[in-house]
């Protein structure tokens, strides 16, 4: 959880997409966040795997085969990321993965999922 919250703050300066593209300092954060994206994609699909899918049925305002998938995608091309794509996901999917996983941690201590 700690490394997604760690999205919003590489992303906070970022105004639009060529922001990553136009500065050294743009890239580091772009490496940064894919860097998290992929790490995060790798435990969602160890999470998926070990509960058997029925986890992320319970929060379906997240788009899981989404998320997962990214993590193919960033590994395996990571050379062509898609700058205006991953400044979509930070600014319209992050903030709301964020908050799911929190709810799905309350959840899971207060014994719910």
């Amino acid at each position: 959880m700690t490394a997604l919250e760690r999205i919003p703050q590489r992303f906070a300066d970022i105004a639009h997409s060529g922001d990553f593209l136009s500065s050294d300092r743009g890239m580091e954060k772009m490496d940064a966040i894919c860097m998290i994206l992929i790490a995060a994609g790798e435990e969602f699909k160890r999470i998926d795997r070990q509960t058997e899918g029925k986890l992320f049925s319970q929060y379906p305002q997240v788009e899981w085969r989404g998320a997962i998938g990214l993590r193919d995608v960033l590994a395996h091309g990571y050379f062509d990321v898609d700058a205006e794509q991953l400044y979509t996901i930070c600014k319209e999917r992050i903030p709301s993965l964020i908050d799911t996983v929190r709810q799905m941690i309350q959840d899971i201590r207060d014994g719910v999922a």
